[in-house]
């Protein structure tokens, strides 16, 4: 064998190991994969295309420089990615790695296929900072091409372990963030680092842990507990998405829902009584097809994707379970990124609306309530995709408009027959209205001219005087939901929006 065909396979097997095995065997003891092992197990059999294997073969230390970019298929569907080698130097970013990330990212932008981010990383190379850091094509650029990216192709982030730092905006770049929990995490300032800057002792799993990012921060999505369960995770996210922005999501085989109660016997006719949401939309939506986005993160709404009648469908709901479905701080941010993302890939949204409104008083108007309700409306509006809105019980206030009502370019607002649209319930509508009148009188009295008030205002709302009035497109029996839904969006797929020209819109941050 020829000398030169020798030192390709020499050089070739030692890349491919990756870094020594006291790093193997620390992983493998935090329940971590080696690279190419997760890579093996997400894409198709045989289907990898890698590109710069041998960056920095020239550095014995610093095999394909800790990082793996390439273009595979994962059933069938082209796919770029770059993942981190844990075992090289931490994974951490070097000048060679940063630029396979940023090739690879181009070769995405050009084929329109979706990219993926493994991330394993201790972040940049602070020894080789002037060759990572600040130049046009060193590590700002992996973040303005997501930016770039950004509603043209889909991009998930799979954080097996650290995002520190600068390389924590990944994840924050991207459309879906899957975190295995005990061993993700992404932070600005590790603990000792915080420690020494400002004085605080924290913990890792406080400040940037898995579990705190989806359900505290928001940064993360959905919470994994294995490295094979954030595998599948993808691979499921993946079948709800199209290529890119100018196709549509594949269409499946329609399936009826779960067997469960009927909705008439879900839904409880007094409107203070909570529910769960989650039976309610079990039969609306094709069995085994719902994946939710954010479930620990401002579980008082309800976001996720699913098959209705087979197409792809983004569905919205509130949770009278928590909170009674008022809507606080958090849940408009939730929803505008889910609304974003439904809109930029051409998937309809469904809102099930069951809301008392936006949350009030000062706690939550010293945080923005007001600022972050708009940014929900202000997707909801951008938004050019067919939109139903359901009223299933109450929608009160500002909560009409957050949930898809009349007003925001939606293609139908139905109401089932225990719906009712109001400013606000009769109860609060009495006291706000007759509060002094109701002090004027007896004590003895005031209950029965309280109750006749109430049954006065509940008239003045009733679901059918507003079908009169047009307000709302139809009432639709309980029995009627999942087929209605289906025949409205059928018909809805052809649909148009004129968006007036302009540089961008000023949205509330």
């Amino acid at each position: 064998m020829r000398e030169d065909y020798e030192l390709y396979l020499r050089e070739k097997e030692r890349i491919l190991k990756g870094g020594k095995e006291k790093y193997h065997q620390y992983n493998a003891s935090k329940g971590k994969m080696f690279v190419r092992s997760r890579l093996s197990k997400l894409f198709d059999e045989g289907a990898i295309v890698e590109d710069g294997l041998f960056a920095n073969a020239e550095e014995p230390e610093l095999p394909a420089d800790a990082c793996i970019t390439g273009i595979g298929k994962i059933n069938g569907r082209t796919v770029c990615f770059l993942a981190a080698d844990s075992t090289v130097k931490a994974g951490s970013w070097g000048p060679k790695s940063v630029e396979k990330n940023i090739r690879i990212q181009e070769k995405a932008m050009e084929l329109q296929v979706p990219m993926l981010y493994l991330i394993d990383s201790a972040g940049a190379r602070i020894t080789e900072q002037l060759e990572v850091f600040p130049g046009k094509r060193q590590g700002g650029k992996v973040f303005y091409n997501q930016i770039q990216m950004s509603g043209s192709v889909p991009q998930i982030c799979i954080l097996f372990g650290p995002s520190p730092a600068g390389a924590a905006y990944v994840p924050a770049f991207s459309d879906l963030v899957i975190m295995v929990d005990q061993n993700a995490s992404a932070y600005l300032g590790s603990p000792r680092m915080v420690e020494m800057a400002i004085g605080e002792k924290t913990t890792m799993d406080d400040m940037g842990g898995a579990k705190m990012h989806c359900s505290v921060s928001g940064l993360g999505d959905v919470l994994v507990q294995t490295e094979d369960e954030a595998i599948e995770t993808c691979k499921q996210y993946l079948t709800f998405m199209p290529q890119n922005w100018q196709e549509v999501p594949d269409e499946g085989v329609s399936k009826e829902p779960v067997t469960g109660r009927k909705i008439e016997e879900i839904i409880p006719q007094n409107e203070n009584v909570p529910f769960d949401m989650y039976e309610l939309i079990n039969q609306v939506i094709d069995e085994d097809s719902w994946f939710e986005y954010k479930k620990l993160f401002a579980p008082e709404l309800i976001t996720g994707f699913c098959r209705i009648g087979g197409k792809v469908t983004g569905l919205v709901a509130n949770q009278p379970k928590v909170k009674g479905g008022t809507l606080f701080v958090d849940s408009p941010d939730k929803a505008a990124r889910f609304i974003k993302i439904c809109n930029a890939y051409s998937i309809p949204l469904l809102f099930l609306s069951d809301v008392p409104g936006y949350m009030i008083g000062s706690k939550v108007e010293r945080s923005g309530i007001i600022r972050h309700g708009a940014k929900m409306i202000s997707a909801l509006s951008e938004a050019t995709v067919s939109k139903i809105c359901v009223v299933v019980r109450k929608c009160y206030g500002a909560g009409l408009y957050a949930m898809a009502g009349p007003a925001f370019g939606t293609d139908a607002v139905l109401a089932l027959p225990s719906g009712s649209i109001a400013v606000m319930g009769p109860q609060a509508a009495v006291n706000a209205v007759y509060l002094n009148k109701i002090l004027e009188l007896p004590e003895e009295e005031r209950q029965a001219f309280v109750q006749a008030k109430r049954e006065e205002y509940a008239e003045n709302i009733n679901i059918h005087k507003l079908a009169s009035e047009l307000i709302i497109d139809d009432l639709i029996g309980f029995e009627e939901l999942r087929s209605a839904v289906i025949r409205r969006f059928a018909l809805y797929k052809t649909k148009k929006v004129h968006v007036p020209e302009k540089r961008n819109a000023i949205h509330p941050v």
